[in-house]
């Protein structure tokens, strides 16, 4: 078994690989205490994080693609590029904070950070 938490050893890039359903999504260090999407939300929208072995990245709401393209797990973090829709690329970082063999938590830094909570798919 895999177990993870912050500051020990490096993630090993295979450890990250497979389809990740959200859980659980919240905004960590928002004023308001509630700001967390619903159980239910999560289920109607059935969003989900799918990390490649070849280093692709989608992550998809509703169906529908919102985001995709390469990561690399560098220490305990991802880092992405994202691939915008005019051709250009955006850089940011997902920071580990928890990884088992079947649960993720990770997390942004921005001012509208969010916390993610995600369960590896069977």
């Amino acid at each position: 078994m895999l177990a993870f938490t912050a500051c020990k050893t490096a993630i090993k890039p295979e450890a990250v690989v497979g389809k990740w359903d959200y859980v659980k999504v919240s905004n960590p260090y928002s004023r308001n205490p509630d700001d967390t999407v619903s159980t239910r939300t999560l289920a109607e929208k059935a969003p989900y994080i799918n990390l490649s072995s070849n280093g692709g990245l989608s992550i998809v709401s509703e169906g529908k693609i919102l985001s995709h393209g390469k990561y690399r797990v560098e220490g305990n973090n991802i880092e992405v590029t994202e691939q915008l829709a005019d051709g250009k690329t955006s850089n940011f970082t997902f920071y580990i904070t928890k990884l088992t063999d079947n649960e993720i938590t990770f997390e942004t830094k921005e001012d509208d950070a969010v916390r993610v909570t995600a369960k590896k798919a069977k």
